[in-house]
């Protein structure tokens, strides 16, 4: 089975910082990491392979800064990885985001399944994974917290209001992959080893994909971050009860029976 691994990677989500002016995450001088529920993605590709064999591919859009965080996925089981880097892609938004992945999956061809972590740590919009599959024109199963190849076909458990509920579907599929159904697996220190010093990371830019330079990054993009505001947690409700311990018994005893 070949399974490629949509993986974002994102400021750690202590250090996120908005640049007020320009309107958009601050990049710069904050460390980074794989998004959370892209590596429970990966881990759920990787059981994938485990159970019935095939090839995981991790595929992602970002500059050449990503590099290393690749190939820590190499190390934790995948096989290969593919880096979507271009200057045009840069000021994407989902649209234009979930447009090049689809791209870049359709230049992995053939595959059975694409896996996506539900949203991402600084964006959280779940717009990606969706759109990912209406560009390739497949089935998407969304909010997916187990899943198996039963025959021919993919069968995924996925979280809804009061319960789950289990569905197949025939590959080629996506799933979007819900934070934490699982527990992702550590790297292999030989494996990390080689990943740094042998693997070589394939970079495919707009060159490779096609694309008009207006159809993608900030000037392909649909939606427009227009102003930015604070959002502050509401004051609890504090009330200081003073008095004789028989006093403040009795007023104890009022609140609760309110």
């Amino acid at each position: 089975m070949n399974l490629i691994v949509c993986l974002k990677v994102t400021p750690k989500i202590e250090q996120i910082k908005f640049d007020e002016q320009k309107k958009t995450i601050v990049r710069e001088g904050v460390e980074n990491e794989i998004n959370e529920a892209d590596k429970n993605a990966l881990e759920a590709a990787l059981k994938l392979k485990d159970a019935a064999g095939g090839k995981v591919v991790v595929l992602s859009m970002g500059p050449p800064s990503f590099e290393p965080f690749l190939k820590l996925a190499i190390a934790m089981g995948a096989d290969d990885a593919v880096l979507l880097s271009d200057r045009v892609f840069g000021g994407a938004d989902t649209y234009a985001t979930s447009r090049v992945l689809a791209a870049g999956v359709e230049k992995l061809k053939p595959y059975d399944m694409v896996l996506c972590g539900e949203a991402s740590s600084d964006g959280s919009t779940e717009q990606v994974p969706p759109s990912i599959a209406g560009w390739l024109g497949i089935p998407h199963v969304s909010y997916v917290s187990e899943i198996s190849v039963v025959g021919d076909r993919v069968r995924a458990r996925r979280e809804v209001t009061d319960g789950h509920e289990v569905v197949e579907v025939r590959p080629p599929v996506l799933a979007s992959v819900q934070l934490g159904c699982n527990s992702p697996r550590f790297p292999d220190f030989r494996r990390k080893r080689w990943a740094e010093k042998e693997f070589k990371l394939r970079v495919m830019s707009n060159q490779d994909l096609g694309f008009a330079p207006a159809d993608v990054g900030l000037e392909g993009s649909r939606t427009e971050v227009t102003g930015l505001s604070r959002m502050r947690s509401p004051e609890r409700k504090r009330e200081f009860i003073k008095g004789t311990e028989e006093e403040v018994a009795k007023r104890l005893a009022q609140i609760v029976r309110a």
